[in-house]
């Protein structure tokens, strides 16, 4: 007669496999903590900062030194970048970033005290749609 493994030990199991899987779609800050910031470049444009998976970082013109003045509506259509402190930077100086607090209470992250953004329709790497919008709307050069 064989021994059959118990039904407790594969439930037992599943979960602890299950488990792992839930929280890595669940928490997808945790992917986000561990991202940098590289230098790219495209004709015409020349050198610009964009994350670690390549999509373009923006400046407003319109933000004070260490201070976000993209709110609201604004952060839909450019949401505010962040990384952890200890996060990759490639290519420039890593105290060049810091983070400030955004009015909503969110931290940011800040290239020589001006805030990043993502623009939302910038989708793949490399993309610079956001580059020159309203005239206050710009790639950040390192």
């Amino acid at each position: 007669m064989k021994k059959k493994f118990p039904a407790f030990w594969v439930f037992i199991i599943l979960g602890f496999f299950s488990t792992g899987i839930l929280l890595s779609i669940v928490n997808p800050t945790k992917a986000a903590e561990t991202m940098g910031v590289k230098i790219m470049e495209k004709e015409l444009l020349g050198k610009f900062l964009a994350d670690s998976q390549g999509l373009s970082l923006y400046s407003f013109s319109k933000d004070d030194k260490n201070a976000s003045n993209c709110i609201e509506g604004c952060a839909v259509n450019w949401p505010p970048f962040y990384i952890a402190p200890s996060a990759v930077i490639e290519g420039c100086e890593s105290s060049d970033f810091t983070s400030i607090t955004r009015p909503d209470g969110r931290q940011q992250t800040a290239y020589k005290g001006m805030p990043l953004y993502y623009f939302k329709n910038d989708k793949y790497p490399g993309d610079t749609f956001g580059h020159g919008i309203g005239d206050v709307w710009f790639l950040v050069v390192p």
